[in-house]
């Protein structure tokens, strides 16, 4: 219970905005960058004069954020760019234009962050493709948009390898990096294995259980797309606990909120999770497709039948985070 007592409350971050040199050059996407953990990621990254991309389904609430973003920074302050990107997860039809918009104005992309997500709808809330919304939203989305950006992924970590020395953000050897947003829930309350494959063809009637299904893809797709992909590509996937946050995640349930509120951090420092996570020189291809926790930290203690549904059967796992691939592979073939 001790690794879980220091999530809810987090030692001090060992690694802040102030350890990540200039990003000039650099672009990055954050899904749901317009509010919470998001918005104050793309702060960070904008302050270090990075090129950021907020990408989510509001212009609107995207462009509030940058207008309020920039006018935090004087005027004539070096700075980064922010841009808007359409883009609509629970729409697996719509997702190849944004990434087709992405790459006609853009010809890297150093790291993604899946940040977006949506928890417990009101009941039988589904994608424009009749799923389960919080599957779509959560996993199926963001798979299909990574599955359409890892050739640029590829492209740039190759560039970068070929200009760059060191470790860390400057460091060209698996720099291209995903970032999956899961939750300290599913190691709290998961079933055995991380969820039940025939709950995502049948979906429970319960919006928490569906949650934690969804959450436990995200680690899933972390391990597999870093198995699959990382040794041959230079790409480093990784999940994350961001931190119990107070953010509009918990739009759908107010209660859950005020229940929690001893619980809950500000986003900045659930942002520190993401920012370590996408740009930290600890991640490697020798630690790939870890699990990181609150405030920057990689776990050394993941449920243990989570470690074991991330690995094959041949390497003695259970290989249920295989499976899980597979099926959001046959979820949106027909949309790549």
């Amino acid at each position: 219970m001790g690794a879980q007592w220091s999530q809810f409350f987090p030692p001090k971050s060992q690694f802040t905005e102030a350890d990540v040199p200039s990003l000039d050059g650099k672009v990055f996407l954050i899904t749901g960058g317009a509010s919470g953990i998001g918005y104050e990621l793309a702060k960070m990254l904008f302050r270090k004069r990075a090129c950021v991309y907020i990408a989510g389904r509001s212009e609107a609430n995207a462009l509030k954020a940058i207008k309020e973003i920039e006018s935090t920074m004087p005027a004539d302050a070096p700075v980064g760019r922010l841009e808007f990107l359409h883009l609509e997860l629970d729409d697996l039809e719509s997702i190849k234009a944004s990434v087709e918009t992405f790459k006609a104005r853009e010809s890297r992309l150093h790291v993604l962050w899946n940040n977006a997500g949506v928890s417990r709808p009101p009941a039988g809330s589904v994608s424009k493709q009749g799923t389960e919304l919080q599957l779509a939203t959560n996993c199926l989305g963001p798979f299909l948009l990574t599955q359409l950006l890892l050739p640029l992924l590829q492209e740039t970590a190759s560039s970068e390898a070929a200009t760059s020395t060191g470790t860390g953000p400057d460091s060209g050897v698996g720099f291209a990096r995903v970032v999956w947003t899961s939750s300290q829930a599913v190691e709290l309350s998961a079933p055995q294995g991380g969820l039940i494959m025939s709950e995502l063809r049948s979906p429970p009637a319960d919006a928490t259980r569906c949650y934690l299904n969804s959450k436990a893809g995200n680690i899933f797709l972390a391990s597999e797309l870093a198995r699959r992909h990382g040794p041959s590509h230079n790409i480093l996937s990784v999940a994350t606990n961001p931190g119990a946050a107070s953010t509009n995640l918990f739009r759908h349930t107010p209660s859950v909120r005020y229940l929690a509120w001893p619980l809950l951090h500000k986003p900045e420092l659930a942002a520190l999770t993401q920012l370590y996570a996408g740009l930290s020189g600890d991640v490697t291809i020798e630690t790939n497709g870890c699990y990181i926790i609150p405030w920057g930290r990689i776990s050394s203690s993941l449920r243990g039948d989570l470690v074991e549904a991330t690995k094959t059967p041949e390497d003695g796992g259970s290989g249920r985070a295989s499976e899980f691939w597979d099926f959001c592979v046959e979820m949106t073939s027909k949309y790549q």
